[in-house]
């Protein structure tokens, strides 16, 4: 077992892009880190741990969300291992991108399994923990495609708002045991999520939007590649988990889309439509 007076947190998707950011930073802020991947650790760990002054500080574990008794066993012997649990980061996910006609049901089911229900599995497996200590945050990331419906990323801003909903819900339902749930809406920041995102596969075999969403698509990754280091949504982790009362959401990320999103709320829906169909340049 671990010492006592040091904070456990539970990292998933720590690989890369935020999830790497979040571990890595945690990690040297004090906390003792389980980062998760799907990919064998031994490849990870290293990479992962080089920054920091010792590899005790993070431990690096398998662990493929879309697995339920994958995420349930992992639990365990993390609890087993350090006698509690006091924060989960939620950083596992994926992007896609394509029309929403031209997605297949079976492209629509897995980025749901991944990106909605297997944050449910890592909640369901972790609450009871936090239930028994009286104390825990759940931090979830969502998406400013949480906010806005994005063109040609509908599914994935679909999965953004399932998140951002269910985790509205499970704040208020654990609240009366210590827990906290929290929702952080990242903008465009420069990860590999650019490079790894999923093209539909009817994308390429039909004509009837390829102009359209190549032309979003290349605003789209020049924003994210033109983004800032993930690094700042690591150091907000670390902010919002020292506070006694985190608000449900905090959106980060250039101005402008932190505008946008608020604006959303503000504006009359034609207007908003136009000005974002205008910014992607769909007609």
């Amino acid at each position: 077992m671990l010492n006592d007076t040091q904070a456990v947190v539970l990292v998933t998707g720590a690989s890369s892009g935020i999830g790497r950011a979040c571990a890595t930073h945690l990690a040297r802020q004090g906390w003792h880190v389980f980062g998760t991947t799907r990919r064998v650790p031994e490849r990870v760990e290293p990479d992962l741990c080089q920054s920091l002054t010792s590899s005790d500080q993070l431990d690096v574990v398998t662990m493929d969300v879309d697995d339920n008794e994958a995420v349930v066993r992992t639990m365990e012997n993390i609890v087993g291992k350090a006698g509690r649990l006091d924060a989960v980061v939620n950083c596992a996910g994926f992007g896609i991108a394509g029309a929403v006609e031209e997605t297949s049901d079976q492209e629509a089911r897995a980025i749901f399994e991944t990106n909605l229900l297997g944050i449910l599995r890592v909640c369901r497996a972790a609450i009871p923990t936090m239930r028994a200590q009286g104390s825990g945050i759940i931090i979830n990331v969502s998406s400013i495609g949480g906010r806005i419906g994005l063109p040609f990323q509908g599914f994935y801003s679909a999965t953004k708002f399932a998140l951002e909903g269910l985790t509205e819900a499970l704040r208020m339902e654990t609240r009366g045991f210590g827990i906290r749930a929290v929702l952080i809406e990242p903008g465009d920041f420069c990860t590999g999520f650019t490079d790894s995102r999923k093209l539909v596969e009817k994308s390429g075999l039909s004509d009837v939007y390829r102009a359209s969403q190549e032309h979003v698509l290349s605003i789209v990754e020049k924003d994210e590649r033109g983004g800032a280091s993930p690094d700042a949504i690591a150091r907000l982790v670390t902010r919002i988990l020292s506070k006694r009362s985190p608000r449900v959401r905090y959106t980060v990320g250039p101005a402008a889309q932190k505008l946008a999103a608020a604006s959303k709320n503000v504006l009359p829906s034609r207007w908003f439509e136009w000005a974002l169909s205008k910014y992607y340049g769909v007609k």
